[in-house]
């Protein structure tokens, strides 16, 4: 999500990349070029492919579809050795996702972790058109502005909730650590989509030993990088919910959690976002409740998967709570049924609350997810697809 960020550090969370393609023309609608990716297994080697390899500068809507490619769970656009943006979580057989960005012109580089040709250049000619600075504008900016407190704000929170935790890790205190851990996880999950992807200096892009959002939030279906080994928040989890004990091992992945958050600290002031930006990073916040929340995947020892879900979504409340005075002079009709659809799904998660629980959400155990996951789905996906159309209206709007 930021649009201004420290040397080789940023990204813009929710932009996506693929692989081999041809040189056809981009499809166009309301002044923004649409760039389709899709991934597929072709003779037993995982290929990205897009249906252009150049597009005009200016906004652009990429669609990423992945209908067979297992071995390739996220696609990522680069520039001088920064992530400008990326895709996560692409199952095979999982509805299409799409993002909007505004590119300058000049040379890209899509990078598809895992397939056959993994980089592959991408062309983005002439200078994009000055943003428009009407009135809507003028109130998305302010918007945006506001969002970026809002970030620092629960990125300081989290640094606080982290030295709590790491103090009941360093004294061996199993379940103070697990509450802790509990009230920690949410801050990270609310600004998920707009500080994941930070490089720290000195790193390549690629290089997840200097990956922020690796090194505090990698799980195992990640999966783990060899070179690097575990790290983060679920290495202590499993450690506490799995081994039930704190090792001296426990004991660095607590305090190598604690130097990487304050390296995020230290960046988030830093940035600045564009209106495109929320709007992506807000559908971005319910693709990972979808993928990795209701499926248990991201608390897979604690299963407080419900506290990460709850988090993600007052996230993306946050972020659409910024736009949403622009919102109402672009398409009013489209806020009632936004506002309608979040407070469904905060109705629903308030049916799982639980204040006995670390985080203050029931586990989600195998069994409730093998009872609810439909259910909580079908209240998500309808408020995901609302989000997904607002990124292509703030960036046309005048």
């Amino acid at each position: 999500m930021p649009a201004l960020g420290l040397a080789g550090t940023l990204l813009l969370s929710g932009c996506g990349a693929g692989g081999t393609a041809g040189g056809s023309t981009p499809s166009s609608s309301g002044g923004v070029n649409a760039v389709a990716i899709t991934l597929t297994n072709e003779g037993g080697t995982d290929t990205c492919a897009l249906d252009t390899t150049s597009v005009p500068a200016g906004p652009v809507s990429f669609t990423v579809t992945n209908r067979s490619a297992a071995g390739i769970s996220e696609v990522e656009l680069l520039k001088d050795q920064r992530i400008l943006g990326e895709k996560e979580n692409l199952a095979p057989g999982l509805a299409p996702v799409s993002f909007t960005v505004t590119l300058d012109g000049g040379s890209y580089q899509l990078y598809c972790p895992g397939a056959g040709t993994e980089h592959l250049d991408f062309t983005v000619t002439g200078a994009a058109a000055p943003a428009p600075s009407g009135s809507v504008q003028t109130i998305l900016a302010a918007g945006a502005k506001d969002y970026a407190t809002y970030v620092v704000d629960e990125i300081n929170l989290l640094q606080q909730a982290t030295a709590d935790l790491d103090k009941a890790v360093q004294a061996g205190d199993v379940d103070a650590a697990k509450t802790a851990y509990g009230k920690a996880r949410p801050y990270y999950e609310r600004a998920e989509s707009s500080v994941e992807g930070f490089v720290l200096s000195g790193h390549d892009a690629e290089d997840n030993a200097g990956n922020l959002d690796y090194l505090i939030d990698m799980r195992e279906s990640t999966p783990v990088d060899e070179k690097v080994g575990w790290s983060g928040f679920h290495a202590i989890e499993r450690d506490l919910w799995q081994d039930g004990k704190i090792t001296d091992q426990t004991k660095k992945y607590s305090t190598d959690l604690v130097a990487n958050i304050d390296q995020l600290v230290k960046v988030v002031g830093t940035l600045e976002y564009r209106p495109e930006d929320l709007a992506n990073g807000a559908a971005d916040l319910l693709e990972e409740v979808q993928n990795t929340k209701i499926t248990g995947e991201e608390e897979q020892f604690s299963h407080l998967d419900l506290v990460d879900f709850a988090g993600n979504v007052e996230g993306a409340q946050q972020a659409y709570a910024a736009l949403r005075p622009g919102l109402e002079k672009i398409d009013p009709a489209l806020v009632t049924t936004i506002d309608q659809q979040f407070q469904t799904v905060l109705d629903t998660l308030d049916g799982y609350r639980d204040t006995s629980a670390p985080g203050g959400y029931q586990t989600y155990t195998p069994q409730l997810r093998a009872s609810d996951a439909g259910k909580l789905t079908a209240v998500i996906q309808p408020l995901h697809d609302s989000l997904a159309s607002i990124a292509e209206k703030v960036v046309t709007a005048s």
